[in-house]
This record gives C-alpha cells, sequence and structure tokens, in this order.
C-alpha cells in the first residue's frame, strides 16, 4: 500500500502523547499523503490547533459546530473526504466512545459518519491498557475491521515501563505503507453452528456462538484478504470489509462453501457443522404423545474434506474442538482429509464454545505451534500471521 496521494483524517486525543502528532503529520505528509486534524477538546490542553495547522497546510475544524464547514457539516464533509482515518493516539476513552457508538464531539461523529477504514494508534498507562474494559473496547472494535497499531512497551510518561507506548510516527508510517499479509488473496471461511431441523420447531444444533470464525474473518480483512465468510445462525455482525453468506444447515454450508471454493486461495473452515441430521425431518410440529421417540440420524456431507480434496484446490485449514487427546485427534484429522493445517483446541465447560478467549494449538505437518490463551479477536490475528507465513511456504 503507498500513502501517495492517500486522504488521511488524524484524529488526535487527550494523551500526552499527543506531542508526536505533529511530526506523525509531517512524516504522513512526506510519504505523499494528503492529513487533515481534528482535536478533541482535551487534546487541545496539549498542543494547538495552530501547530497542526502549521505542519498540515490546513485550517483544524473548531468542533462539531464549525461554522465554516459546509452547511456546517464538518462530519460528513471529512467523513466524506478521507480514505483513511488515523487516531493517533487513541486513548481508553476515545476506544470506548467508538466501541459504544457515542458520538459527542468531531471525532467520534465522523468515525461513525464515514465509510473509509479506520485505524487506531493507543496510547495510555500500561494498567489502563490491561483493563478488562479497555480490552473488552480493543476486542469489539477489532470485531468490526478496526486496525490498531500497538501500543508498544517501553518507558512512561509517569516514570513507568510497560505496554502502553505510541508508536512512534515513522513506525505508524511504515505500519500504514506495508501491504497486508493476504493482500491480494481470496479467503473462503466458515464460521457458527448449523441447526438440522428435526420437525417444523425443533432443530440439532451445538454450541458454537461463532466468535472464533467471525475474529477470523475481522483478522483475515485487516491482512488485505478478500473475505467471504459462509456463516450458520449467529447474532453477530459482519465485520468490516467481509462478505457474509447466510446459511442455516450442513447441507447449505456445503453448498454454498462448495461453490465458492474454487475461486478461493485459502479456506479455514471454523464451523461447527453438525455431523449428522435427522434423516426425514417432520413438516409439521410432532405433538408429544409417547414416552420415548427415536429420531434417525444421517451422516452429513463433509466439508473441509470436500475442499481439501479439490484439485489444485486452495490451501486447507480445518478446526478441531476436543474434549480429549488435542493434538492427537487433531493430527488424525489432518491425514485422513488432506489438510494443510488445523487449529486445535479443547472445549468444555467455561472453556472454547460461548466464551470471549481462546487458546490453540496449530498443528501441520512436521510442525506445530502454540498460540496461548488471549481474547479471540487477539488469536484470531496470530492465527492469520500463521496462516499467511504457512501459505507462503507452500508456495515458493
Amino acid at each position: 500500500m503507498t500513502l501517495q496521494g492517500k486522504r488521511i483524517v488524524l484524529g488526535v486525543t487527550g494523551g500526552i502523547a499527543a506531542y508526536k502528532s505533529p511530526d506523525l503529520v509531517r512524516r504522513l505528509r512526506d510519504a505523499g499523503a494528503d492529513v487533515r486534524v481534528v482535536l478533541t477538546e482535551s487534546a487541545r490542553r496539549f498542543v494547538s490547533a495552530l501547530t497542526f495547522q502549521a505542519v498540515s497546510a490546513h485550517p483544524v475544524p473548531e468542533g462539531l459546530w464549525d461554522a465554516s464547514a459546509a452547511q456546517g457539516m464538518a462530519h460528513i464533509e471529512l467523513a466524506r473526504w478521507a480514505d483513511l482515518v488515523l487516531i493517533a493516539p487513541a486513548t481508553a476513552e476515545a476506544m470506548a466512545k467508538l466501541a459504544h457508538g457515542h458520538a459527542d464531539d468531531l471525532l467520534s461523529t465522523l468515525c461513525l459518519a464515514t465509510e473509509a477504514p479506520l485505524v487506531l494508534a493507543p496510547a495510555m498507562n500500561r494498567v489502563m491498557w490491561a483493563q478488562p474494559a479497555t480490552q473488552s473496547n480493543r476486542a469489539l472494535l477489532e470485531g468490526r475491521g478496526v486496525r490498531f497499531l500497538g501500543p508498544g512497551e517501553g518507558p512512561l510518561a509517569e516514570a513507568e515501563s510497560g505496554r502502553g507506548r505510541m508508536l512512534e510516527p515513522l513506525e505508524i508510517v511504515a505500519a500504514l505503507s506495508e501491504p497486508g499479509a493476504l493482500a491480494g488473496l481470496t479467503v473462503l471461511i466458515t464460521a457458527g453452528p448449523t441447526r438440522e431441523p428435526v420437525d417444523a420447531v425443533r432443530y440439532v444444533s451445538n454450541r458454537s456462538s461463532g466468535r472464533m470464525g467471525y475474529a477470523v474473518a475481522a483478522a483475515a480483512a485487516r491482512a488485505g484478504a478478500k473475505v467471504v465468510l459462509v456463516s450458520g445462525p449467529v447474532d453477530l455482525p459482519v465485520p468490516a470489509g467481509v462478505e457474509r453468506v447466510s446459511v442455516e444447515t450442513a447441507a447449505e454450508m456445503h453448498a454454498a462453501t462448495m461453490a465458492r471454493a474454487a475461486e478461493a486461495d485459502i479456506f479455514i473452515g471454523a464451523a461447527a457443522v453438525a455431523d449428522y441430521a435427522p434423516a426425514e425431518p417432520a413438516a409439521f410440529k410432532i405433538k408429544k404423545s409417547a414416552p420415548a421417540m427415536n429420531i434417525e440420524l444421517k451422516r452429513t456431507e463433509d466439508i473441509l474434506g470436500s475442499v481439501a480434496a479439490l484439485d489444485g484446490g486452495p490451501f486447507a485449514v480445518g478446526f478441531a474442538a476436543e474434549t480429549e487427546d488435542v493434538e492427537a485427534n487433531a493430527l488424525r484429522k489432518v491425514e485422513e482429509k488432506g489438510l494443510d493445517m488445523i487449529a486445535a483446541n479443547r472445549v468444555g465447560p467455561g472453556e472454547g464454545f460461548e466464551t470471549d478467549d481462546n487458546a490453540l494449538v496449530v498443528l501441520w505437518r512436521g510442525g506445530r505451534e502454540e498460540l496461548a490463551r488471549a481474547p479471540k479477536s487477539e488469536l484470531a490475528g496470530r492465527l492469520i500471521d500463521l496462516i499467511a507465513r504457512r501459505y507462503a511456504e507452500s508456495r515458493t
């Protein structure tokens, strides 16, 4: 990605790291970008609007009610103008506002009004960054496709040391200029459970929430891929930049996946697909009468195996949710289905399903890597980085 000719709105929020932001404007302009700056009221206590006007060569809006904006609507004008919105520094307060849709100033309002990608460079005290509330907001934003640069680790303004430093301006420019690890590739992902009808009102399903698959889809999109997400029924927003194909049954998921598999470079089967489905679902509601009821189940089609068996098919990555012998069962799946990689995890009460965090062991023929427990959004980013490396190695 080149910054030449890119129109960037730089949002500056109220932290001591705001002293780096004028230099960031200069570095972005050196890289060819056109930069317009929006300051929060707190940011104005650290660095003046006049400084940013001088380094950006643009006037700095007075705020949400700036009369000089077209029709007095500065948030719409800037939202439509931007190719990218970058907030640096992004404070814990700024993250909380964005995560929960607050719009009480120019910066937060334009972030809601823009269709441009949003990038945050956080800066705060190490304890504030580690707080569960902040990490929950980060995970929520990443799940919507927001990209985070940092924070870095090192000395902090309050004479402490730890993770919370805003990246240096040149580091931010370099990160924005780098192509994503999956740039130019198409990634096909399945996520969520399937529902197999028993009758007109009942179905057989499982405890999958879809969070891991959706986090993987968001991470792949942030890495530059064109992402198609074939999703079972879940109550999750579609990550930014992701095309969702909604299905309900295993048969529908198989058909939707196979219809798109030939176009994919990478396939990630993160869905918890039913292995069996009722052989003859009733068209009406079955009434409670007999003391017992038997339902004949039939085997569903193997989506992961079908994709892996395609001639010239995509790089195939599976998921294995196991209650015991996690690695042995996952490796057996690699061999039986002919997979390129598999991400395995233990499931059970409080583990894997319906949780905000997870841990994975990723296996392939002749190799393994453990991904330590972390929020699913962070874990998904690590997994995508590993998949990108293995994919590149497989093609060379």
